[in-house]
């Protein structure tokens, strides 16, 4: 597996910056268990970020470089108790799209022809230039 660049390696960690943690290392350690979760996470993510609870920056260190060297990863950045690797995920094989079966169509049904009746129009309830309705004592106010 070819190293990073730096500039790839700058590229990621500001890619990074906005993940939050998808695993957590116990106070059990790196256990297979845990080695197995972040398989999968790289398989999904390529770029995850793992927290460390209650270990040494030696312990730290250690997981870091057992983890690249068991999963093919890449370290891209170690801050505190904060790990970031990266994978880069295999191509994915172009699968043939199914094509969907041709719909079969139907012809089409006539509705038998029925007169419709005219719409009557709208009554108007005022025209332009007629007087207002109000009696003359409200007209006046």
């Amino acid at each position: 597996m070819k190293a990073l660049t730096p500039a790839e390696r700058q590229h990621l960690k500001g890619e990074a910056h906005r993940l939050n943690p998808v695993v957590l290392i116990g106070s059990e350690g790196l256990t297979p268990a845990v080695v197995k979760e972040i398989d999968m996470a790289l398989k999904a993510h390529e770029l995850i970020k793992i927290k460390v609870a209650g270990a040494e920056r030696d312990d730290r260190e250690a997981w870091l470089a057992r983890l690249c060297a068991e999963l093919q990863a890449q370290p891209v950045q170690h801050i505190g108790k904060t790990l970031i690797i990266y994978r880069e995920a295999p191509p994915k094989e172009k699968v043939p799209a199914k094509k969907p079966a041709p719909r079969k169509r139907k012809t089409p049904v006539r509705a038998k022809a029925t007169a419709i009746p005219p719409r009557k129009p709208a009554a108007k309830w005022r025209t332009a230039g007629t007087k207002s309705k109000r009696s003359p004592s409200m007209r006046e106010h």
